[in-house]
C-alpha cells in the first residue's frame, strides 16, 4: 500500500499525540469550513462544527495503541466504540455522529496540536455490500490552533489505521483528506453535545 505524504503526516501528529504530555482543558467548541476535492469524498465545501466535550485521559491512550499493537485495527476499533463519548462531529444540515477520542498536545510555540478519532457512520448498503471503503472504518482529525484560537488541519472520513513496527500508520480511502481551513476555537457553548 502506498501512504501518501499528507497521510504519512497526519499519521506523524497521531504519534506526537502519543509520545508528549497533554494538557487536559475545559470542553471546546470549533468550526471549521471544511474542503473537498476528492471525488470518493464528494467535491465542494460547507462549515463543520466540533464541539469536545471532554479531552481524552493518557491511559485511554495508552489502552487503544495497546488495542492497535497487540491486536491491529478491528481490535482498536471494538475499543474506540466502548471509549466513553468525548463530544459530536456536525454539519448545519445533520444531526451529528459522536467522536471517541479527543487528545491534545501543546507545540513549543505557544499553540496546540489536537488528534480527534472515532468510528465512522457506515450505512446500510455499505455493511451489507462491503465495498473496499468498509475497510476503512475510522475518521481522523488533526488540527494546528494557534496561541490565539485559530488555525488549519485535515480530515480524512475513510482512514484505515494500522501498527507496523512501532510506527501508526493512517491510509486514507480519498486522494486526498478534506482541508479544514479558518478553524475557530472558543469555549463550549451550553446545551451542546
Amino acid at each position: 500500500m502506498t501512504f501518501r505524504p499528507s497521510i504519512l503526516g497526519a499519521a506523524v501528529a497521531l504519534v506526537s499525540s502519543l509520545a508528549f504530555a497533554q494538557t487536559l482543558g475545559q470542553p471546546e467548541h470549533f468550526t471549521a469550513n471544511a474542503v473537498s476535492t476528492s471525488p470518493q469524498y464528494g467535491t465542494g465545501q460547507q462549515i463543520i462544527d466540533i464541539n469536545v466535550t471532554r479531552w481524552s485521559t493518557p491511559a485511554e491512550r495508552d489502552a487503544l495503541v495497546a488495542a492497535l499493537t497487540s491486536k491491529g485495527q478491528d481490535q482498536l476499533l471494538k475499543a474506540l466504540q466502548k471509549m466513553k463519548q468525548t463530544g459530536t462531529i456536525r454539519t448545519p444540515d445533520s444531526l451529528g455522529y459522536p467522536l471517541r477520542y479527543a487528545f491534545q498536545t501543546p507545540d513549543p510555540e505557544g499553540g496546540r496540536t489536537i488528534v480527534i478519532a472515532t468510528d465512522r457512520p457506515i450505512s446500510f448498503w455499505e455493511a451489507t455490500n462491503q465495498p473496499r471503503s468498509f475497510d476503512y472504518p475510522f475518521t481522523v482529525i488533526q488540527m494546528h490552533i494557534d496561541r490565539d484560537g485559530t488555525g488549519k488541519g485535515t480530515m480524512s472520513y475513510a482512514t484505515r489505521i494500522t501498527a507496523k513496527n512501532n510506527t501508526i500508520e493512517l491510509e486514507d480511502f480519498a486522494t486526498q483528506p478534506i482541508m479544514l481551513n479558518n478553524i475557530k476555537a472558543e469555549p463550549a457553548k451550553v446545551g451542546k453535545g
